[in-house]
């Protein structure tokens, strides 16, 4: 892969080969049975808690609250899915869900899927700009929300989510009364911005290795609270996720974590990613998603990671922009790699944004190794396509 031209590390980033080499090597010198009795078995164990350890460290959360496993999507799951554990009352309810409407997949979709299994589902929709404001989340609050879930950093338009004021609003909301459990997605998030998961009223977190250059297929669970999963098996991770512990995986993962969880070049990304809005402010087709983010000044530009951009260009399909610039040889999406056969765009239509809009909407993420040089190239690249279709 030629990194300098790769501009989707949202969908996943360059795998980081030393680590993943080191951590191979580690798991094929512990290769039994993290669970088994004996003494091989045994030696797996003690590398599993070390990883376990040392993701800890890493996040600044406890050992006993990192749970590993298949994904980000996994995690949002266990402490979603385990709602179902919980039986209708009198009336035949089972509960509420509220759940932000710029949700990646992975809760979007799950919740649809309880819905049918009787909760309800309330969606709170973001403003223009894509923010989800703590006051609209309290206001669905009642006695019978048992999980609200709003994502730190939306994987398409980059917006970073007042999370921590919206722990504190359901804290107060619910003051006396049971507290529904607060899940935040943070897969955009680790690695990408400043992010404290010890903070008190945030009960779960979703997190994804290959976000972070790591392997694909293991994610952490970050939880706080007792829960009790509705899936169950053999018993491992102490009953929140049966099935065998993946060494290599837990390994690498928090080799990454300890490497990257604390953003790298965070105010070079920023000064670079201005420049880059910059330019694409001179192309009359383009407009940018949120157009606020058009607005390069620190006030606005704080409320955003500085390694996602979606940007929608007049006349020109998301989809032609992506196989015209694959063309060139640049990796652009049109936004999440989960749902991209799909031609919906339901976070960009919860911001209420035009159809056109929702059609011509691309994204553009970047990471560590990204440098200003590739982005101008880039860009001249962008300024190419869009000289073909005036």
């Amino acid at each position: 892969m030629d990194v300098s031209k790769y501009f989707d590390w949202a969908a996943t980033a360059p795998a980081d080969t030393e680590i993943l080499t080191q951590a191979l090597q580690e798991s094929l010198e512990a290769q039994a049975n993290p669970s088994a009795v004996h003494a091989e078995g045994q030696k797996a164990r003690k590398a599993f808690e070390q990883a376990r350890e040392q993701a800890a460290k890493a996040l600044n959360v406890k050992p006993q609250e990192i749970f590993f496993t298949s994904g980000g999507t996994e995690s949002d799951h266990i402490p979603l899915l385990s709602l179902l554990n919980r039986e209708p009352d009198s009336s035949g309810k089972r509960g509420s869900i509220i759940i932000s409407g710029i949700e990646h997949p992975a809760l979007r979709e799950q919740a649809a899927a309880l819905k049918k299994q009787g909760l309800e589902v309330i969606t709170v929709n973001p403003d223009k700009n894509g923010f989800i404001s703590p006051e609209s989340v309290a206001k669905k609050i009642d006695s019978d929300t048992l999980f609200v879930t709003v994502m730190a950093v939306n994987n398409e338009t980059g917006c970073i989510q007042p999370v921590y004021e919206i722990a504190d609003i359901i804290t107060e909301k619910t003051k006396g009364k049971r507290r529904p459990h607060f899940h935040v997605d943070c897969v955009q998030a680790a690695g990408k911005i400043p992010l404290n998961l010890n903070y008190s009223g945030i009960d779960s977190a979703a997190l994804s290795a290959h976000k972070i250059s790591g392997p694909r297929g293991t994610g952490i669970l970050v939880l706080k609270k007792d829960i009790k999963p509705f899936l169950t098996g053999g018993g491992q991770e102490k009953n929140i996720r049966s099935g065998t512990e993946n060494l290599f995986g837990a390994i690498a993962f928090a080799k990454c974590l300890e490497k990257y969880f604390v953003p790298q070049n965070f105010d070079r990304q920023k000064k670079a990613l201005n420049n880059f809005i910059d330019s694409l402010k001179k192309l009359p087709q383009c407009t940018l998603v949120p157009e606020i983010r058009s607005d390069t000044s620190e006030e606005v530009q704080k409320k955003f990671s500085p390694y996602i951009l979606q940007a929608a260009f007049r006349g020109i399909p998301g989809n032609v922009m992506v196989r015209a610039l694959d063309a060139k040889g640049f990796s652009i999406s049109t936004g999440s790699a989960c749902s991209a056969k799909k031609q919906s765009r339901p976070i960009l239509a919860a911001m209420n944004a035009s159809r056109e809009v929702q059609d011509t909407a691309i994204r553009f993420s970047f990471g560590h190794l990204t440098t200003e040089a590739d982005i101008k190239k880039l860009f001249a690249a962008i300024e190419e396509v869009c000289r073909d279709f005036q």
